[in-house]
C-alpha cells in the first residue's frame, strides 16, 4: 500500500475537521492480519487530539483534513457525525518504528473513525 485510502462509511454533517481544531473522536485500529491493536471503545472514553500540528500519524491528519493526493483524489475534511475508514501505509504511519508489543515496524494500518466534537479557537 503506498497512498492513504479513505472510505467514508457515513458522511457527517457537522462542524468539518480543521488544522489546530481540539477533536474528540472514537475509533478502532487494526494491523493488516485484522488484529486489533487499539480503540477508544474499549477504554470506555472518546479520543482527543489537536489535529493537523503533528500530534498524531500523518495519515490521521491527512485522512481527518482531507488531502489532495493528486486531481483525481480530492478527499474533503471530516466532519462531525461522520465515520471514515483509513487505510494507512507504513509510511504514514509508525514507519519503522515498532510501537508497544502489538504494531510490528512497517505495518500498514486500518482505523475506523468517528468524529464526535470539533472545537475551534472560536468556540
Amino acid at each position: 500500500m503506498q497512498d492513504l485510502q479513505v472510505i467514508d462509511l457515513i458522511e457527517g454533517t457537522g462542524k468539518a475537521a480543521v488544522k489546530g481544531a481540539l477533536i474528540k473522536t472514537h475509533y478502532t485500529g487494526w494491523l493488516e492480519d485484522g488484529t486489533k491493536f487499539d480503540s477508544s471503545h474499549d477504554r470506555g472514553q472518546p479520543f482527543q487530539c489537536v489535529i493537523g500540528t503533528g500530534r498524531v500519524i500523518k495519515g490521521w491528519d491527512q485522512g481527518m483534513l482531507g488531502t489532495n493526493i493528486d486531481p483525481d483524489s480530492v478527499i474533503s475534511a471530516m466532519k462531525v457525525g461522520g465515520k471514515r475508514k483509513l487505510l494507512v501505509p507504513a509510511h504514514l504511519g509508525y514507519g519503522e518504528r515498532q510501537m508497544g508489543k502489538l504494531i510490528p515496524p512497517n505495518s500498514n494500518l486500518t482505523f475506523e473513525i468517528e468524529l464526535l466534537e470539533v472545537l475551534t479557537r472560536d468556540d
